[in-house]
């Protein structure tokens, strides 16, 4: 028979998988996002290979995981969140050289990482990515996920865009922390958050997002500045 020592450890290791299963498709895409980006530079893998590739698996576990934060995402159209993506990728624009990075942002130049209509690939997977599949990716894990978790680890039983100073304020930092560019992407989290807010619906961020870094994508192939990706 078993022990009241094993009943308790298999019941502590249940409660543990009830709480870490309904985590995983909102960090899979990030911490697959995260090591691509991490191995690239360790393993000296050209970014023309490991940025396609990044974007593909982040994209096919976002498809595979869908039904399971579909509902948080109710696509519906309104102006806030394009002024509000707009307004964010000038200030990500304006601040640059008033503040300290961190860190030394290589820039994302296929000129000279290849040649030929292998620049077009690499311009088409850089954008497409930065466009559709990160604001999806980030806006699950920050918005959805991290907000709620700080909350409350069951995070689930937090409803989608409740308010807290302690999730707002220390999850915004946390995503400007998560770039060399800190100072513009604390004010970006901080927007994104309000839009959530707002509505209680993913769907606004997502787009918001999208907006910033399809514009700061089309700045970039503009001005030649491409140390802005």
């Amino acid at each position: 028979m078993e022990s009241e020592n094993q009943y308790k450890e298999r019941t502590n290791r249940s409660a543990s998988l009830i709480a870490v299963k309904p985590c995983i498709p909102y960090v899979v895409p990030f911490i697959i996002f995260a090591i691509l980006t991490c191995i690239g530079p360790l393993l000296d893998i050209s970014r023309i290979v490991i940025y396609p590739i990044k974007t593909v698996l982040v994209a096919l576990s976002l498809v595979f995981f869908l039904n399971d934060y579909k509902k948080e995402i109710k696509v519906s159209f309104s102006w806030l969140p394009i002024i509000s993506g707009i307004f964010v990728f000038l200030i990500w624009v304006m601040l640059e050289g008033w503040y300290p990075q961190l860190g030394h942002p290589i820039g994302f130049d296929p000129h000279g990482l290849t040649s030929g209509h292998w620049i077009y690939f690499a311009i088409a997977f850089r954008l497409a990515s930065a466009s559709l599949v990160v604001p999806v990716m980030e806006e699950l894990f920050w918005r959805s996920f991290a907000m709620r978790f700080v909350t409350n680890f069951d995070f689930r039983t937090i409803p989608l865009g409740s308010f807290s100073w302690l999730s707002f304020i220390f999850i915004s930092l946390l995503f400007g922390l998560e770039h060399h560019r800190w100072l513009p992407g604390v004010v970006a989290g901080m927007v994104y958050a309000v839009l959530l807010y707002r509505k209680k619906n993913l769907f606004d961020p997502i787009l918001s997002h999208a907006v910033t870094n399809f514009l700061l994508g089309i700045y970039v192939l503009s001005t030649g500045k491409w140390f802005f990706w």
